[in-house]
């Protein structure tokens, strides 16, 4: 089965939590802290696999996560860092968040790595919170949480040449005749489901990839029957064969089948409209009315295309649009054809962002700058709730608290602990 669209959850690992330790050895009357720190999580990665050419196998795992970094120990022990995660991908992924559309990476190259999350920093041990004035904390620093998105995997099929135009005109029998590829080919007046890859080598020694898309429909731009799907892999190839059946022998229209292709394209995409594109008049063995033929050359003429007259089923003529094809491939030049513009970079927050918000009687603090300060306190200590009002003073919390309006008595929810305010 051919799958080129996934959704998959993937989480970077958390970090390790610090530890709250003391030195206890003999003849050491007062040790002081030795907490070691936690260790880091685990990356994510993804990785172009050379053997694969579809994601089915993300039909049947949907998520992804790396290890957690190991807690800290005592007598100053790191905790371990965990293993990252490199996920497996075909040549030619795309990867998107599925939230905001926004590209994260575009797998194209053989061998090409990718890091999408990094992993949570271990959290520091007891040992890093020692003073002069707090000599023996019991409190340490939770390690920080990783990255988790929902992303989406889009398989584009990486290819010189892509043959489109309406089911039944004539592309795989075309393909098969000219690669070693073998689709399925009958009298099908409906689409084949999958796309064909084929190489073609030249007499000439050159070869190329050509790339059969499943037949394109009136309104496949807009999601009719597999439309977008088919028309994600043409996105990829640097020219464009057109086939159009100009035999008559099913009542079709050369000249409204390439307007309506290429309305599509352009509904699609207005980049991949203006690719370069080659008329292919095919079944001219079957010609049934030449004026069909002399109508589509009008508009290649017109549109400044190219137009070649082939019969797929005889081999006439095919000679000569390969070795054209081939000459034209040789002046395309190799752009990068999936523009990502702002390309998303995902980091561990370190803001010192929070929001004050009040729900019915209860004022509510929360933010990257709050959790991170609740990530090295335990309430249950006293010298970790000096710590902790300390850090608010420092960072304005109370301050902007009393502007709210919060009052003597209140309840003020900090992330996910309900404190009673008092002055």
């Amino acid at each position: 089965m051919f799958t080129d669209y996934v959704k998959i959850i993937v989480k970077s690992g958390d970090g390790g939590n610090g530890a709250v330790s003391f030195r206890r050895e003999k003849y050491v009357a007062a040790g002081g802290p030795d907490g070691g720190d936690g260790g880091k999580g685990g990356d994510v990665y993804f990785t172009v696999d050379p053997d694969a050419n579809t994601l089915i196998n993300f039909r049947y795992m949907k998520k992804y996560k790396a290890e957690d970094g190991k807690k800290g120990e005592g007598n100053h022990r790191y905790g371990k860092s965990a293993d990252d995660l490199y996920i497996k991908v075909p040549l030619g992924t795309i990867i998107k968040d599925a939230e905001t559309g926004s590209v994260i990476a575009d797998l194209s190259e053989k061998g090409q790595t990718e890091k999408i999350f990094p992993g949570g920093r271990g959290g520091k041990g007891n040992s890093h919170f020692a003073t002069s004035t707090r000599q023996a904390p019991r409190f340490s620093q939770d390690g920080e949480k990783g990255i988790e998105k929902e992303l989406i995997l889009e398989l584009k099929l990486l290819a010189d040449v892509g043959l489109i135009g309406f089911p039944n005109v004539g592309k795989s029998t075309f393909l098969s005749v000219v690669t070693s590829a073998t689709p399925k080919i009958a009298d099908y007046h409906f689409t084949t489901l999958e796309p064909n890859l084929g190489v073609v080598r030249s007499e000439y020694g050159d070869s190329f990839v050509i790339a059969d898309i499943p037949g394109i429909i009136e309104g496949a731009s807009e999601g009719t029957g597999l439309g977008i799907q088919f028309l994600r892999h043409i996105e990829r190839t640097r020219l464009l064969l057109h086939f159009i059946d100009v035999s008559g022998s099913e009542g079709r229209e050369p000249v409204q089948d390439f307007k309506t292709i290429n309305e599509e394209l352009k509904n699609y995409s207005e980049k991949l409209s203006k690719r370069k594109q080659i008329i292919v008049a095919n079944k001219i063995d079957s010609m049934q009315d030449e004026k069909l033929l002399k109508d589509l050359e009008k508009v290649a003429k017109k549109n400044k295309m190219e137009i070649f007259k082939i019969s797929a089923a005889t081999g006439e003529g095919i000679s000569e649009l390969i070795k054209h094809v081939s000459d034209v491939l040789k002046q395309l030049p190799k752009e990068d054809l999936i523009e990502i513009q702002d390309k998303k970079v995902y980091t561990l927050d370190e803001s010192d962002n929070y929001t004050i918000t009040k729900e019915d009687d209860m004022w509510l603090l929360d933010g990257p700058a709050i959790q991170k300060i609740m990530r090295r306190v335990n309430l249950d200590d006293n010298e970790s709730m000096h710590y902790f009002q300390k850090c608010f003073k420092q960072l304005g919390v109370n301050e902007k608290l009393k502007q709210a309006g919060v009052q003597e008595g209140d309840t003020v929810k900090v992330v996910d602990w309900e404190l009673e305010w008092y002055d």
